[in-house]
């Protein structure tokens, strides 16, 4: 299985993102953090064991039982990369050329083109 681009950061620690977690939450171990996190068992072995990286999702749930920020979060796992910004072009529809929008709202059924009568 390919290895994902933040575990081949040098200082990517997933492991001491997880003890810190374990001490600051005053739990025993790792079946206990899993019931915190409300994720299943397998799934802190695999990050523990860099198989599975910290997804954005638990990285927010561990935010919302932790109380420490994102940033903190991250500094802990040692993820060092810098935000990452979404373009503005990005995720935006084409613009349509030829009339082809026009074209497209005539394909759609006749019973959705009709207007509510009052």
């Amino acid at each position: 299985m390919p290895e994902h681009a933040l575990s081949s950061q040098e200082t990517y620690d997933p492991n001491n993102l997880l003890d810190s977690l374990l001490e600051r939450m005053k739990l025993k171990n790792d079946a206990a953090l899993s019931r915190a996190l409300e994720v299943a068992p397998p799934v802190i072995s695999k990050i523990r064991h860099r198989r599975l990286p910290v997804g954005a999702s638990l990285l927010i749930r561990m935010h919302e039982v932790s109380d420490l920020s994102i940033r903190d979060l991250r500094d802990l796992m040692g993820d060092r990369r810098a935000k990452q910004r979404v373009s503005s072009v990005q995720g935006k529809p084409k613009i349509a050329e030829d009339g082809a929008a026009s074209s497209a709202s005539s394909q759609q059924p006749a019973s959705s083109q009709q207007q509510p009568q009052a």
